[in-house]
């Protein structure tokens, strides 16, 4: 069997790592891939939506895994399939829910999806008198993709006037800022539930949680991710029933009302307050550093989940009773400015734990940065002290010039 996995980070090497585990798979090919999938496949280095199609046939590519958003909000699934080609994700109606956070902020409102009060702004200037009146803090979004930083959590109304020049006016994140969506801030912790769906069902994974900001104590700016945990600590059954209930069964309904329904992965990002689970958004792909924490869990086949889902079966998801550590090792700068270039030196006395690289590439037998996010760390544990005793004690010897990575992954 032959499958290509679009995309180049951490996600998906921890697919490629899986799938590499199933004997039936006899070639895997990355577009465009990292370090550590040109071990396990062949890259191709090739982003055209309509080239990856035509590659896809003539190579006799029997699945397609599509792990980031760009290409799926563009509608590489809808090209795929126009050529009966097989491909795990969802159309580009149903990825307009993490596209457009517009849409999908009507969408949860639409179906009493449990979620923050919200209003949607076209104009920057009926954005700014709404903010003069809001109570503080409060949340303002970029609809549209901001790789994980379009959302800013302002203190009062001078840092959200500020923040609303910074995407309306400056348009620091291009066209993704041009509509805002400004919602209460909800207090509480941040939890991740991602689900496969077969068209019909959704069958959710344990929790994850995500380090979000740059700096330990979750202090600076928001970044891709800076390390994940899985099962998520504080998340409980209690939770789960509650998200259940008021987040997965609407969302359900909403999808299939809506002709939203497709196989592939969904993203709930929730923040759990102490008047229950709400709903912060919507991703339409697994979670990148999320996956890689969960993956090493899953005790399914994950080939077989995902065939499953694509024919319409129910799957039964289990899980290692374990916990999972994963620390992202970043590029001095991010998540602003940057320079790569740099060997990744030490990657071979990592004893306890699995390298799955993200921003970096192989240069003949050297292995160099290639990216804001360079590297991820994963360990699993009975607790999650052990899993993060590894994870830190693998850290040590692994080196690159201006890396650096936050203290506080996993510590509870």
């Amino acid at each position: 069997m032959r499958v290509l996995i679009v995309g180049n980070g951490g996600r998906e090497s921890a697919i490629a790592q899986k799938l590499s585990e199933d004997q039936r798979i006899t070639k895997m090919y990355f577009a465009h891939g990292n370090a550590t999938t040109e071990q396990l496949g062949e890259n191709i280095y090739e982003k055209d939506i309509d080239k990856l199609k035509h590659f896809a046939i003539q190579h006799k590519v029997d699945m397609t895994i599509v792990g980031p958003e760009a290409p799926l909000v563009d509608g590489l699934v809808d090209e795929f399939k126009k050529a009966d080609l097989c491909v795990f994700g969802p159309s580009k109606k149903a990825a307009s829910l993490e596209g457009s956070k517009a849409f999908s902020k009507k969408f949860m409102q639409t179906y009493n999806i449990k979620t923050a009060r919200a209003k949607t702004f076209d104009a920057y200037n009926e954005a700014v008198e709404y903010v003069k009146d809001e109570k503080y803090p409060l949340v303002i979004k970029a609809s549209g993709l901001a790789g994980g930083k379009g959302v800013v959590i302002c203190e009062n109304e001078q840092e959200a006037e500020a923040t609303l020049h910074d995407f309306m006016i400056k348009r620091i994140f291009g066209d993704a800022g041009i509509q805002v969506v400004i919602e209460e801030h909800l207090k509480g912790f941040e939890a991740s539930i991602i689900a496969f769906s077969n068209g019909e069902k959704l069958f959710p994974c344990i929790s994850a949680k995500d380090y979000k900001k740059v700096g330990n104590g979750d202090k600076g700016a928001n970044t891709g991710g800076m390390g994940s945990v899985a099962p998520s600590p504080e998340y409980t059954a209690e939770h789960q029933a509650d998200f259940e209930k008021n987040i997965l069964a609407p969302t359900v309904e909403g999808l299939k009302k809506e002709g939203l329904s497709f196989k592939g992965f969904i993203f709930f990002g929730l923040m759990v307050t102490k008047n229950g689970t709400y709903l912060l958004e919507y991703n339409m792909r697994l979670g990148d550093p999320e996956t890689q924490v969960l993956l090493p869990l899953l005790e399914n086949n994950l080939l077989d989940v995902i065939q499953d889902c694509i024919d319409g079966k129910n799957v039964d998801l289990k899980f290692k009773n374990q916990k999972a550590v994963c620390l992202v090792m970043c590029s001095g700068g991010y998540p602003k400015n940057f320079e790569t270039g740099f060997e990744i030196r030490g990657t071979e006395k990592v004893k306890h734990s699995q390298i799955l690289f993200a921003g970096a590439r192989m240069q003949g037998d050297k292995i160099l940065s290639d990216g804001g996010r360079v590297l991820n760390i994963v360990a699993t544990g009975d607790t999650y002290d052990e899993a993060r005793k590894k994870v830190y004690e693998d850290a040590v010897p692994v080196d690159f010039d201006y890396g650096f990575y936050r203290d506080d992954i996993g510590k509870f």
